[in-house]
Order: structure tokens, then C-alpha cells, then sequence
């Protein structure tokens, strides 16, 4: 089934929930990058999460930045969501030695939870919106959780999840954003822990709905569901050959003339996709004249 993202209301409109299914656009990171198992599932669930961050922008002028650094031993996580819920996103090293906690990936581990998460916001204004917070565990979820009770100060819960085969290839991934409007009754609240409590790891719930819409797992989840949106998602990068040379043209020309020179031509990759684009001595030859002109 193909990636796609669903936002709904429940319980008179005091609850928002926002489900996404991102199994195509994790596993399509796990190959730009190539990636180890839980360097996958720890982008995967930040990729998931963002995603639906994303979509909680009210314009297509507007999107977000997320960046955690727990110090441990993958370094960054870093992943840009838009509007429309695509994403796109690195981590420093997507080789890092895989981890284990009862058997299973320890996303955790390489994460490391003595650092920050911070989200920064670029709303089309004078001046971004930057929320930082420590992390709680590395393990995501409950950074996240946390992150938009202390920082948007929006009581949430957030549950996010990727299987990974033994092959390597990803499963199932997606998540779970519940959050409680500001008229949430004690009714409301006592509702949504029951449902909470009752949920399954949530690689497991994409894993059953493979072949079902999102939009019929919210239905399930609540019984007074209103579907407000459905969309397809994918992971998406803005990166273009055209945009390298403009980087190219920001370099001294020394810079340049030794590429010529020494190396005749260059190659530039970009960072949160893993595309490479070349650049042969004649195309440098012409950037460089264009900067003498």
C-alpha cells in the first residue's frame, strides 16, 4: 500500500490524530544511504514523526527543521518536513554498529539521550520559531512526546515504529500523533489513555493495515472519527544540479580554478539525499566565467 498520511478529529473535536504510513520513504532512505538497521529505524521514526509535523503547517510557504543530538554514536539526525508531509533527512553515520535491547534494535543506543531535540520552524516570518528541549530516552517517541508538551505546550502522546527484516529492508514504518484540544475534557483524556493503553507497537499496527487506508485505523481507534485530510507522502528532496552550480558560484574563484586545474571537474553531494551531481572541467570552465563577467 502506498505511503500516505491522514489527519481527524474525534470526541466532539477535543482530540486531533494525526496516522501516517511511511514504509516506502524509509526504506527508500535506507538505500540513497545505505544504511544499517538501526541507523534505519532511528531516521525512520524521526522521518515519521516529521511527516506529521509537517502537515500541521498552514501553508506551502512554510516548513520545519528537526535536529537531534543525543551524542551518542550516530551523531545527528537531522530531517526537513513541508506542508504536504514530504520529508527528507540524514544522519551522520548511517553505517553505525547496530545495537540491541532483548533482541531487538536498540534505536536508543546509538541515538543517546544526553543531548537536545530541537524543531525550528521557518513560517514565512521576520524571524523562526525554535523550540528545544533535552532528550528523555533517544528512543524518539517519547522525545517527541515530550517536546510538545514543554515547548508547544500541547499534551500529546506519540507513538512511531519501523520493522526491519533480516534482510535489512524495512517492513512497515509509521506513527501515531494524539493530541488533546484545549476545551479536552476529564472524559476526553480518560478515553484516549484507554485507547493508549490498548495499542499495539505501532510498526505492528502498519504492518496489519498494510493493504487497508489509514483512515480506516483512526475509524477504529474512535468511533466518532471525522477524517479531515488524506494524502500520499513521500521522501523528497529540493536538491538539483541547477542549485549545486549556485553553491558552486559561492566558492572563491581560486577555489575553482583548481578544481579545473587539478582534479578536472568536481562532484557534489547533497546531504539529506545522497544524490550526486557532476560537474565535468568545461561546465566549471563556464561557471567560472560566468563569476568573471
Amino acid at each position: 500500500m502506498k505511503d500516505e498520511l491522514v489527519k481527524a478529529l474525534a470526541l466532539d473535536g477535543h482530540v486531533r490524530i494525526y496516522i501516517d504510513r511511511t514504509t516506502h520513504m524509509v526504506q527508500e532512505a535506507k538505500e540513497r544511504f545505505d544504511m544499517n538497521p538501526t541507523a534505519t529505524a532511528a531516521l525512520g521514526r524521526t522521518l515519521s514523526i516529521a511527516s506529521m509535523m509537517g502537515s500541521m503547517l498552514k501553508s506551502d510557504q512554510e516548513m520545519l527543521t528537526i535536529n537531534i543530538n543525543g551524542h551518542g554514536p550516530i551523531g545527528s539526525i537531522v530531517v526537513d518536513a513541508y506542508a504536504n508531509g514530504n520529508v527528507r533527512g540524514f544522519v551522520s553515520d548511517p553505517q553505525v554498529k547496530d545495537a540491541f535491547k532483548n533482541g531487538k534494535l536498540d534505536a536508543g543506543a546509538v541515538v543517546g539521550k544526553d543531548g537536545y531535540l530541537s524543531v525550528t520552524k521557518d513560517l514565512n516570518m521576520e524571524q523562526n520559531f525554535k523550540g528545544t528541549v533535552e532528550l528523555q530516552s533517544g528512543e524518539i517517541g517519547d522525545d517527541f512526546a515530550y517536546y510538545f508538551t514543554v515547548s508547544e505546550q500541547t499534551p500529546t502522546a506519540v507513538s512511531v515504529g519501523v520493522l526491519i527484516g533480516t534482510d535489512g529492508n524495512v517492513l512497515s514504518a509509521g506513527g501515531l500523533i494524539i493530541q488533546m484540544m484545549p476545551d479536552a475534557s476529564d472524559t476526553d483524556i480518560s478515553i484516549c489513555e484507554h485507547v493508549l493503553e490498548g495499542l499495539k507497537p505501532m510498526s505492528t499496527i502498519i504492518q496489519e493495515y498494510d493493504d487497508v487506508e489509514l483512515s480506516q485505523l483512526a475509524k477504529d481507534l474512535f468511533e466518532d472519527v471525522k477524517i479531515v485530510e488524506t494524502r500520499e507522502i513521500r521522501f523528497s528532496c529540493s536538491c538539483s544540479k541547477e542549485r549545486s552550480q549556485e553553491i558552486l558560484m559561492t566558492l572563491p574563484k581560486e577555489d575553482i580554478q583548481k578544481m579545473i586545474d587539478e582534479d578536472g571537474g568536481c562532484e557534489i553531494t547533497c546531504n539529506f539525499c545522497n544524490e550526486k551531481y557532476q560537474f565535468s572541467k568545461e561546465e566549471l570552465e563556464a561557471i567560472l566565467e560566468k563569476m568573471n563577467a
